[in-house]
C-alpha cells in the first residue's frame, strides 16, 4: 500500500495542484491506516473490504479520536480509494458507504474590538522587530488571512497603493482589500525596518525574522503570545483568534457572509454561517438583558 500511497500524493501535487499541507494531512491519514492493515494482516488494497474499513473507523471510536479528526481520516480515506478506482477501473469503492461522525460545531474564540485594539497597541515603534510585528499583527486582522499565508507573503503579493493583497497560500487564489491602519503600519515597515532585519541577504519575502530569514509559525505564535500576555489578555490566544476576530467583527458590523467567505477562503458558506450564529447570540443577549418583558 506504500507505493499506492506515494503515487495518490504525486497525483494531488501534479494534477489537482494541492498545497503542501493539504499533501501532508492525506498522507498523515493514509500512513494510520496502512498501519492499522498490517497488524490485521493486510498488505494489499486489492484485500480491502468496506467491512475493513469500517473496523478501522471502530478502532478510531474505541481509541477516542475527535470526531473531526475521523472525518479527516474518513475524507483521505474516500478520496484514496476514488482514486484507485479511476487509476485501476474498479467498479466500486470500498469505502463509498463510509459515514462521517456529527461534529458539533463549537463558536470560535474571538477577542473583542477593545481588546484587538489594546493587543496591536503593544509592540513598539523603536525597533526593526516592533515596527515588523506591529505590521504583521494590524495585516493580520485587518485581511483574515492564515498566519501560514502572513508568514509566506512576498513583496509582489502586496499592493500598498491599492490597498488590497493576493493571498495564493491555499489552493484557490484571493484578492482581500485592507484599510489605512495596516497600510501605514506595512509601509513604515517597508521604509528601514526591513532592509535592517534583511541585511545584506536577499529575500522576496514580505515579513523575515531577526536573521533575515523566513519566519515559522512557531515563531509568530511565540510573538503572538508575548503580546497577548503583555495587553493582559486572559484567553488563550493563537493567530486564528485574530483571523475568527476579523470575520465575527465584519458580520457584526453588517458584512455580508459571501463577502467573508470570499476573504476567509471558506469552500462553503456554511463555514462562514457560524459567525452570523455567533452575532445572532449576541442579539439575543442583548434582548435579554434590556427588554422589559423579556
Amino acid at each position: 500500500m506504500k507505493c499506492e500511497i506515494q503515487e495518490f500524493i504525486g497525483y494531488l501535487h501534479n494534477t489537482r495542484g494541492t498545497s503542501k499541507n493539504t499533501e501532508v494531512s492525506y498522507e498523515r491519514d493514509l500512513r494510520k491506516l496502512e498501519q492499522f492493515l498490517i497488524r490485521e494482516g493486510i498488505q494489499d488494497v486489492e484485500q480491502v473490504t468496506s467491512t475493513t474499513l469500517n473496523s478501522y473507523i471502530m478502532y478510531m471510536e474505541r481509541e477516542q479520536f475527535a470526531p473531526s479528526s475521523i472525518s479527516r481520516s474518513i475524507a483521505s480515506i474516500r478520496a484514496f480509494f476514488q482514486y484507485l478506482c479511476t487509476e485501476r477501473g474498479w467498479k466500486e469503492s470500498p469505502a463509498e458507504l463510509l459515514k462521517a461522525p456529527k461534529i458539533e460545531k463549537k463558536m470560535p474564540g474571538i477577542l473583542t474590538i477593545d481588546e484587538v485594539d489594546l493587543l496591536l497597541k503593544q509592540p513598539k515603534a523603536n525597533t526593526a522587530k516592533g515596527i515588523r510585528d506591529r505590521a504583521m499583527l494590524e495585516l493580520l486582522y485587518a485581511t483574515g488571512i492564515r498566519v501560514s499565508e502572513l508568514i509566506h507573503l512576498t513583496i509582489n503579493d502586496i499592493n500598498l497603493k491599492l490597498g488590497y493583497l493576493t493571498c495564493s497560500g491555499s489552493e484557490k487564489e484571493r484578492v482581500i482589500p485592507f484599510g489605512n491602519t495596516a497600510k501605514r503600519a506595512v509601509e513604515h515597515y517597508m521604509e528601514g525596518a526591513r532592509a535592517e532585519l534583511i541585511g545584506s541577504q536577499q529575500s522576496n519575502l514580505l515579513f523575515v525574522n531577526c536573521s533575515g530569514k523566513s519566519m515559522s509559525r512557531q515563531g509568530f505564535w511565540k510573538v503572538l503570545k508575548s503580546y497577548a500576555a503583555s495587553a493582559g489578555i486572559q484567553q488563550d490566544i493563537t493567530p486564528h483568534t485574530l483571523r475568527h476576530s476579523f470575520a465575527a467583527h465584519l458580520v457584526q458590523n453588517g458584512a455580508d457572509l459571501k463577502s467573508v467567505q470570499e476573504m476567509m477562503g471558506h469552500s462553503d458558506i456554511s463555514t462562514t454561517q457560524i459567525y452570523m450564529n455567533m452575532n445572532m447570540n449576541k442579539i439575543r443577549d442583548v434582548y435579554m438583558k434590556a427588554h422589559p418583558r423579556r
